[in-house]
Formats: structure tokens, C-alpha cells, sequence
């Protein structure tokens, strides 16, 4: 019997992903079975089995057909990236395809299977990203009852190499017959998200996480009010990251051995890691947006509850985050197991879960008294009642500290935020005043259902905002404030360019950024790009997703159309930002801005870019994928590049909290 094995009987129900035990199994799995290529009659054969699956599934339809659609889509992305398999994967292949057809003859029949069963199972959701696939693993126990909401633990697992069997080798591990051997100890659900493989459950994968979670919620009974979110290694980064990010949203996180910040980690002495020196400014700032220790603060309103063994080689990751929680006034909890490397103690682990389960047995408050929060971005906005709507500068710190006492609403720390709403319904109790400094502003008798009570600072002066004005757009806002990669993380549409460009080099550029971007999300983000002509973009498609536009104003309709309210000019001879012009014939704009179309409220546009880190990072280590452009760059185009793709950056940025370039 394994390890593994005894790890579960011992704590049956537990999964964690466990790196450096599955590192030493996978070397071991090698050197007894070496992986070779698949002669062409094999993978000829390969491919007919799956596409005879593709048809089959194209019969059906319903709810749950994602739940079989999960081991077609991995069985094709392991055929399209992998060259070698070993005999292992061979049997995962065949386990696929066998419970592919399994669940499809389910839904035929309309007949119960394992997916309502106790135990493990893969299950599948439709991502409103891109419309793709994605799995997820859930454990239900034994105790289980649909009429009795459960607590449910997110259990994000550790780095796996984003090969084409990633996919079936993570799905594998939910292998039910394997759980039932096992037996089933856990009082409450778990959910293991895929997180698009391995990203540290960032951009798509941070995205991937909450959808996931969305849906369980929706197919199972689940306590939303005791959600904990754990993990070990490239998990318990991914946990401090959304975990210290989004406070409100757990009532307990368990990071076990993570890294929690980006220079100092990738200093770490290991051959493949790539040290991480002095950046640019525009992506020094960008690390306070990924960087967890930055939100060291926010463990105010969410316990944390952390493992290291002693012996881990980032064992400092732990010692950062706990200096950090000193100098908010904070004692870290750090359970060190005693001689231990990079890998689970069980002993600890399991007096880990049992202080998680003294924190989440009443549940979160549904409205706390007091709101403590940190953000450095509006993209992170939320804590209970308070959201954070503007700042005076991005990527610098921003606090608030707000509190009840009685109807009146005390706000005792305010930095860098010039506007915040006090979000109706969510409240321990309405507001009926409230105190900044030495102002005391009343808030008005809403004539109807009462709706967020905005507060901003104009000309130095704070007021409520009236009931209509805080709904405008000014400036960056919670959910509008870039950078580039921000588009990717909500529903988005890359737009191609149909017409005659402007100039020839600039148009080559753009559509070899887009296929690209195709190459790489299908590869690292796992799924197929959203890709329409220019002439196919419909008013929903407005309304509903980002707008990634690709080519020029000649060659792309809906670049023509936005361009006179983007902080760009651009002609056939030249391309200005500010006060810089630049031979439109040579060079490119990228960048990010709020979408001005009617109906398009709360989208993006986005000139000729996908991701601005690009497969040498997605396929590298999961800390480089930090953004690189800020919110624009302007790209100098060789002509001696038959695709124009070169990414030779002339100018970079962002622009100012109006979406301007400031000064």
C-alpha cells in the first residue's frame, strides 16, 4: 500500500496537493514506465475513438451533458499537445474515454450515476470566459443531505505541468472506485478546482476558482456561510492570494508551505527558477496586485491558519507573511511541522483542520460591525459591506476602516480613496449618518428600495453622491481599471479586422498577435479563443464581453468606431499618445480602456493584445506571470519579421485614474 493510500485511510477525504510527494512518485512512475510516441496507426485510432465520442455527445443535450463533455475535451488536448505517453496515461486514456461514455449513457437514459453518489467525482462547468470546458473535482461524504446546507472546503492543488494529459491526470485523482477503497471520514463537501492548470490561480485561473465554486453552490447544498479555502504549496500560494483578496468571501483560509510574494521567492537556489531582479516601474507597481503579503492586512477579517515544515526550502515564504501581519498589529499562526521538507505533515495537517473547524463551526458574520480592508487595485474592492469605487492612485496602498455604532456609520481610516459605497442590504443595520474626520454627512431617506450610499471626495469636500450620479463611469472603477490582462479574467471577444488596413505592417503585427493569443490560451488556459469577424460582432456581444480588437482603423470596423474616445490618435501617417508621435506605417498601440459603445457599460476595449506574457512564461513558473505593459505600449514593427511579431516596446504606462495620460 502507498503512501498516498495511508495518507487517506488516516485521514480519509483530506486532498492536498502534495508537490514534492508527487514529484518523487512521477520520477518513479518514469523510470519504470518511460513514456514513447505514438506511431501514427496509434494515435489514427486514438483520434477515431474520440471523434466517435465528439459525435455521439453532439446527439445529446440537457444540464449536465458538461459533466461527460469534461473527458472528451481532455481527451483532445491530450492527443493535440502530448507526443509521448506512458502506460499509465494509455490507462487514463482508456478511463476517459470508458467514463466519458459512461456518464453520456447516463444522460441518454436519464437515469441516476455516480455524480449523485457520496464519494469522488469529476464534474464539469461551461466558463462564461470563453465558453470552454472545465473540470472540477468534488467529494461528497457520506453524511451528506441535499435538505441540509454543508460546510465546503476549496482545495486548490500544488503545480502541475501544463502538458496536454494535465487535464486526465488531475481528473484521474477523482477516480471514484479509488474513493470507495478509501472509504469517506470528512464532514463536509470538497471542491478542487482545476484553476486552467497552472497559473497560481491567477488571471483565467482566479476566474476558474470562483466559477467553480458557483457552480457546486448551485448543484449541491452548501453553507455559503462556511466556505474555507485551502491548499498546499502552489495551492496555498493561489489560497493566500484569493484568500487575503477576497476576505468576504471565506470563513477560514489554510495556506500550507506557499510563496506570498514574487522577488524574494524566485530567489529561491533551484536550477529552473529564474530570479526575478529590479523590474521596470510599470511592473514593479503591477506585483502589488499578485503579490499576497501586500494584502497582509485583510487577515483582519478572515482567519488564517498556516503550515510549513521546517525544513521546506521556502520556508521564509511564511516568515515574510508573518512580519507582515506584525507590522498590521497581527499574529500570524504558523504551525511548523518539526523536520519536514516541502510536503504534508499529517499530524499537523490534521490540528489544522481542526482549528479551521473551531473558526468556521458558527459560520462568518453576515455583516461584522467593523470593516477593516486593504486593496492596491480596484480590482480587489470588496470586504462585507464596504467597496471601494475610486483612488487616487493605483497600485499604491489603500485602506479603510469603517464601523456601526448605532445608526451612524464611524470611518476611522481612510488613505488614497476618493470614493466608496456602503452597499445597501448588507449592513448590520441602515445608516442613517456618517462620520469622515470631522465632517458628519446625513444620508437621505431613499424614497424607495434603497440602493449603495456612494461617498466621494470632490474639491477636497466629501458628500453622498446622488442616487443616479455614482452609477456614471469617472475614471477607473471597480471593475474598469485595467491593466491589459484584467479583460481576460470576465467574458471577452477578440474582434478580427476584415477590411483593408491602413498599413500593411501594422496589420500583420496585430494578426500574429491573435494567433498568438489562440496558440496560447488553447495551450495554457485551456480552451479556444472567441474569435468573430468584424462584420459578426452583434449588439449582445457588445453588451456581454470585453471587445479585443485586432488590426487597425482601416481594417477593423469596430476600432474605427471607438477610437475618437480612446486617449490615442491615430491617422494613416501617425500614431500619437500625448505628446509623442510615432510613423503610423511602423509601429502599433496596445492598450486597455472602458468600452464607450452604447450598451457597452462595464465592458473593455482592447487594441491588438492578448495576454502581455506569452508562452515562455505560461510554460515556465507560475510567479512570471505578472503583467508587462501596464495599461499601453506603443511597438516598434521590424520589417524584416515576415509576421510583424516582435514585441520591441517603445513606450509604456498607465494612464491616470480618468483613463487619461496624464501628465
Amino acid at each position: 500500500m502507498n503512501f498516498k493510500m495511508l495518507f487517506r485511510q488516516k485521514f480519509a477525504g483530506v486532498i492536498v496537493g502534495i508537490l514534492a510527494i508527487d514529484l518523487v512518485c512521477q520520477s518513479m512512475a518514469v523510470m519504470a514506465d518511460e513514456p514513447t510516441a505514438m506511431t501514427v496507426e496509434q494515435r489514427s485510432a486514438w483520434q477515431a475513438r474520440i471523434d466517435s465520442l465528439r459525435g455521439e455527445l453532439k446527439s445529446i443535450s440537457g444540464e449536465h451533458v458538461v459533466d461527460a463533455e469534461v473527458f472528451l475535451k481532455g481527451l483532445e488536448w491530450a492527443l493535440r499537445y502530448d507526443e509521448k505517453f506512458s502506460a499509465a496515461d494509455l490507462q487514463t486514456l482508456e478511463w476517459a474515454l470508458e467514463e466519458g461514455r459512461a456518464r453520456m449513457a447516463a444522460l441518454v437514459e436519464k437515469r441516476p450515476n455516480a455524480t449523485e453518489r457520496p464519494g469522488a467525482i469529476v464534474r464539469g462547468y461551461r466558463s462564461q470566459l470563453d465558453q470552454s470546458v472545465q473540470p472540477y473535482g468534488v467529494i461528497v461524504p457520506d453524511t451528506y443531505d441535499p435538505k441540509t446546507p454543508m460546510r465546503l472546503d476549496v482545495v486548490l492543488h500544488g503545480s502541475t505541468r501544463p502538458v496536454g494529459m494535465a487535464e486526465l491526470r488531475f481528473m484521474k485523482r477523482f477516480d471514484p472506485k479509488a474513493y470507495q477503497e478509501a472509504g469517506q471520514a470528512s464532514p463536509f463537501l470538497e471542491l478542487h478546482p482545476l484553476g486552467r492548470v497552472e497559473n497560481c490561480y491567477r488571471w483565467a485561473g482566479e476566474t476558474d476558482v470562483f466559477e467553480a465554486i458557483e457552480d457546486v453552490c448551485r448543484r449541491y447544498a452548501v453553507d455559503r456561510s462556511r466556505i474555507v479555502l485551502r491548499g498546499m504549496s502552489m495551492g496555498a500560494s493561489g489560497t493566500w492570494h484569493l484568500g487575503l483578496q477576497y476576505p468576504d468571501r471565506f470563513a477560514a483560509i489554510g495556506p500550507y508551505c506557499g510563496y506570498v510574494d514574487t522577488h524574494r521567492f524566485s530567489a529561491t537556489p533551484y536550477p529552473n527558477f529564474v530570479k526575478v531582479g529590479p523590474l521596470p516601474e510599470h511592473q514593479e507597481a503591477a506585483l502589488h496586485m499578485l503579490d499576497a503579503v501586500d494584502y497582509a492586512a485583510n487577515a483582519k477579517m478572515v482567519p488564517a491558519i498556516a503550515c510549513m515544515g521546517e525544513k521546506d526550502p521556502f520556508f521564509e515564504a511564511h516568515v515574510i507573511m508573518g512580519e507582515a501581519m506584525a507590522r498590521e498589529g497581527l499574529k500570524m499562526v504558523n504551525l511548523i511541522s518539526p523536520g519536514t521538507a516541502h510536503q504534508v505533515d499529517p499530524v499537523v495537517h490534521a490540528e489544522q483542520l481542526r482549528r479551521i473547524a473551531e473558526h468556521v463551526a458558527a459560520g462568518q458574520p453576515r455583516a461584522p460591525l467593523k470593516v477593516e480592508f486593504v486593496t492596491w487595485t480596484l480590482k480587489v474592492s470588496n470586504c462585507y459591506w464596504i467597496q471601494v469605487l475610486g483612488l487616487e492612485q493605483h497600485y499604491h496602498r489603500a485602506d479603510i476602516s469603517a464601523r456601526f455604532v448605532g445608526d451612524r456609520v464611524i470611518v476611522d481610516k481612510l488613505k488614497n480613496i476618493v470614493r466608496f459605497a456602503i452597499r445597501a442590504g448588507r449592513t448590520p443595520q441602515t445608516p442613517r449618518s456618517v462620520q469622515l474626520e470631522d465632517t458628519v454627512l446625513d444620508i437621505p431617506s431613499p424614497g424607495g428600495d434603497p440602493g449603495d450610499i456612494v461617498l466621494e471626495r470632490v474639491d477636497g469636500q466629501w458628500h453622498v453622491a446622488a442616487p443616479d450620479e455614482h452609477r456614471k463611469v469617472r475614471g477607473k472603477t471597480a471593475g474598469l481599471q485595467g491593466p491589459i490582462d484584467d479583460a481576460f479574467t470576465t467574458p471577452f471577444l477578440c474582434v478580427r479586422g476584415t477590411d483593408q488596413p491602413w498599413n500593411g505592417l501594422p496589420h500583420r503585427y496585430a494578426m500574429a498577435s491573435l494567433q498568438r493569443f489562440a496558440e496560447d490560451w488553447r495551450q495554457y488556459f485551456r480552451g479556444e479563443l472567441p474569435i468573430k469577424n468584424d462584420t459578426d460582432v452583434t449588439p449582445d456581444d457588445i453588451q456581454t464581453k470585453n471587445l479585443i480588437l485586432f488590426g487597425d482603423p482601416g481594417s477593423n470596423r469596430w476600432i474605427a468606431k471607438v477610437l475618437p474616445d480612446l486617449p490615442v490618435r491615430w491617422t494613416e501617417q501617425e500614431l500619437r499618445m500625448g505628446e509623442r508621435a510615432y510613423a503610423a506605417n511602423s509601429h502599433a498601440p496596445v492598450l486597455i480602456a472602458p468600452n464607450p459603445l452604447p450598451g457597452a457599460s462595464g465592458r473593455y476595449v482592447v487594441l491588438n493584445s492578448g495576454h502581455t506574457f506569452h508562452g515562455t512564461e505560461l510554460g515556465r513558473i507560475n510567479y512570471l506571470l505578472f503583467p508587462r505593459w501596464g495599461d499601453w505600449a506603443i511597438m516598434r514593427l521590424e520589417p524584416s519579421r515576415a509576421d510583424a511579431l516582435d514585441d520591441n516596446v517603445q513606450a509604456v504606462g498607465y494612464f491616470a485614474e480618468d483613463w487619461s495620460l496624464g501628465k
